[in-house]
């Protein structure tokens, strides 16, 4: 069993399991009934997204140091009970079962997913 960190939107790999959708915003132009079929995700769950302002911060970070910033940020965010629970959970979940977490980013070195995939590795969580 394990848990995989995933770019929404690609075709599903074999065996990766129920697809969360860690993302503020669902897919644009992509009717509700559709997130499943068209490989978006199967459950939304945005408590794992960085907040709007915090969005733009990530997108607008053109130097490494205004990347650690949001990362900063974005892990402080993350220490609130109810996404700290939910970490909590989805870590102590891939160890008995297998799903998979994800974002629309194309780079995952410039994406929350990257500090979701530390913070869940940082509670136990079977990765992979």
């Amino acid at each position: 069993m394990t848990l995989r960190i995933v770019r929404l939107g690609m075709p599903r790999l074999p065996g990766e399991g129920i697809r969360i959708g860690t993302v503020r915003r669902p897919p644009r132009g992509v009717r509700k009934e559709r997130y499943a079929a068209e490989d978006w995700f199967d459950v939304w769950l945005p408590d794992l997204a960085p907040s709007v302002g915090l969005v733009s911060q990530a997108q607008a970070a053109g130097t490494e140091e205004e990347w650690r910033a949001f990362v900063r940020a974005f892990r402080a965010e993350m220490r609130a009970p109810t996404p700290s629970r939910l970490l909590d959970l989805l870590a102590a979940l891939s160890r008995d079962a297998t799903f998979s977490i994800g974002c629309y980013c194309a780079d995952e070195a410039r994406c929350h997913r990257s500090v979701l995939r530390a913070l869940l590795a940082e509670r136990g969580a079977r990765i992979g």
